[in-house]
């Protein structure tokens, strides 16, 4: 049986969060645990995040209505929910008439465990031995306790990537999410190994509202990677462009 994959997959990374503002003030001041009250699942985006979110809004507005997305599928968390309305609201896109918005937990960030909350220098002085183990077994198999591993994130996604191709062929999807599953959905769709999506990871982090998206190559009916890391919808509305990685963060492999 033939994969059927949809017509345009756009893959978006959330807009900055208060998460990743307080990561990076925590990390600047030499600080071991992130100062939030959050839950992660609650972390709001920041005011520059939702003119992110809009600014992407106004990108997918201004395409033909026959070229915008068809189904939209999000994380649970709100920093990407608030992404997804806000950016529905700019576009002009209702749900249940011009789009489908579908919340998916297993679009959900990475799971950190113990490490949740704390910035480089609290993991090696709170837990130097996972630390150490870490730098040893490298992030994507790594996992510390109470968490997940890339792999373990690759796995959800893998049942993800099967009822996009189930539900959604030939459609325009658009998944809102986080950096990690970015990455993780790269591997799949494009059928990476770890040494290639960790050379990728390297080469910096998914700016907040960037784009990934593939087109569908109809004779070899598969996915080509069209755009990466897509800014310029950010650049023409004069949206800073941010790409602090989400909390905790440890040194790249």
């Amino acid at each position: 049986m033939r994969v059927q994959w949809p017509q345009v997959l756009w893959i978006a990374r959330h807009g900055q969060s208060a998460g990743n503002v307080a990561r990076d003030a925590a990390e600047a001041a030499g600080l071991a645990l992130i100062d939030i009250e959050f839950r992660d699942i609650d972390t709001p985006l920041s005011e520059l995040g939702v003119q992110q979110s809009l600014a992407l809004g106004r990108w997918f507005g201004q395409l033909p209505p026959g070229l915008r997305p068809e189904v939209i599928l999000c994380s649970p968390y709100a920093r990407a929910r608030d992404t997804a309305r806000h950016l529905m609201e700019q576009a002009g896109l209702r749900s249940g008439r011009d789009v489908r918005l579908r919340v998916d937990e297993r679009l959900r960030e990475k799971e950190f465990g113990v490490l949740d909350r704390l910035t480089r220098f609290g993991i090696q002085q709170k837990y130097p031995e996972l630390d150490q183990q870490r730098r040893h077994v490298g992030k994507f198999y790594f996992r510390p306790p109470g968490g997940e591993s890339w792999c373990d994130v690759i796995l959800r996604l893998r049942s993800m990537t099967e009822m996009i191709t189930r539900e959604h062929a030939g459609e325009r999807v658009l998944v809102v999410a986080h950096q990690v599953i970015v990455n993780c959905m790269r591997y799949l769709v494009e059928n990476l190994d770890e040494a290639k999506i960790l050379e990728i990871d390297r080469m910096g982090d998914v700016p907040n509202c960037a784009i990934t998206s593939y087109q569908l190559h109809t004779e070899r009916e598969e996915l080509v990677l069209d755009l990466v890391n897509f800014i310029a919808p950010l650049l023409e509305s004069g949206a800073p462009v941010t790409a602090a990685p989400d909390a905790p963060a440890a040194p790249k492999p």
